[in-house]
């Protein structure tokens, strides 16, 4: 709030600011601390930061009311918001024929994605320069870069030395902890490579343990996918953790301490079901 503004040690509840624009303010921070006082009594003063809920024309309506309020962190999504809100039909029909040709296996589910992009181009839904900002490039970059690492490691041998060393420690077990085990390396590597990254290194590995145990390679793929898919315990497992570390003010810790039950459930789950849903030997 900018000195001077007429909101100024204003009850939350008697600001005219969620009646005249359809915002609702859910946070106050006073100082830099949040308020712990209930939100309808809380007063505001000069230099507080309120935390808005809306609809994006009503929070952008709110830059011209520069006597009483100053919008920060106003996203560059704000003035992108459905820019063709008039092809959400063909754009739900298109989204509908890649499920189908990849649920039927008509066509590889690579074709199939690629039939529902140009059926978004031919529609209208998207152009060609919204189609490139959308394209992730780091992530592509990595995959890319990693892919000569992988083949790299075959060649030289290190997959089936890793595969090796996988058998002497559990190859006797049974099925489940086999898999365990090789869902709990696929997790520790990603505790510090991004779990793109973590798939790409691992599944050769997993796929060599099957041929050497003569099984079927799909539940040791499985289990890699979803053991790199569990990137719960660190900021850095995947991108989308270290997307939300800075707006939400987490710590390392706090991913460790919340990822790590949640992952080691999701092993559990994976040790039993994949076995069963993926059999070993078909």
């Amino acid at each position: 709030m900018p000195p001077g503004s007429s909101a100024d040690n204003k009850r939350i509840a008697e600001l005219a600011l969620p009646e005249s624009l359809g915002l609702t303010v859910i946070g106050v921070r006073h100082n830099g601390r949040t308020a712990t006082t209930p939100l309808p009594k809380v007063r505001v003063r000069t230099g507080d930061t309120l935390l808005l809920m809306g609809e994006w024309r009503s929070i952008a309506r709110l830059r011209h009311r520069v006597a009483d309020f100053v919008t920060l962190d106003l996203p560059e999504e704000v003035d992108e918001t459905a820019p063709a809100g008039n092809k959400a039909v063909p754009a739900l029909l298109s989204l509908l024929v890649m499920v189908v040709l990849m649920v039927s296996g008509v066509v590889p589910n690579v074709v199939a994605a690629l039939l529902a992009c140009l059926l978004m181009g031919a529609f209208g839904c998207i152009d060609m320069n919204a189609a490139y900002r959308a394209i992730h490039w780091p992530t592509l970059l990595l995959i890319i870069g990693m892919l000569p690492f992988a083949e790299a490691l075959e060649r030289t041998g290190g997959v089936s030395l890793a595969a090796n060393g996988l058998l002497q420690l559990v190859g006797g077990a049974g099925p489940s902890v086999i898999l365990g085990v090789i869902f709990l390396a696929t997790a520790l590597i990603g505790l510090f490579v991004s779990n793109t990254a973590t798939a790409v290194l691992m599944a050769p590995v997993a796929i060599a343990t099957a041929t050497q145990l003569g099984a079927s390679p799909y539940p040791f793929a499985m289990t890699v996918v979803l053991a790199a898919s569990s990137a719960f315990m660190t900021p850095v497992s995947s991108p989308v953790n270290t997307m939300i570390v800075e707006p939400g003010r987490y710590r390392f810790m706090d991913f460790v301490k919340l990822g790590t039950p949640f992952t080691l459930l999701v092993m559990l789950v994976t040790a039993l079901l994949v076995p069963l849903l993926l059999p070993l030997y078909p």
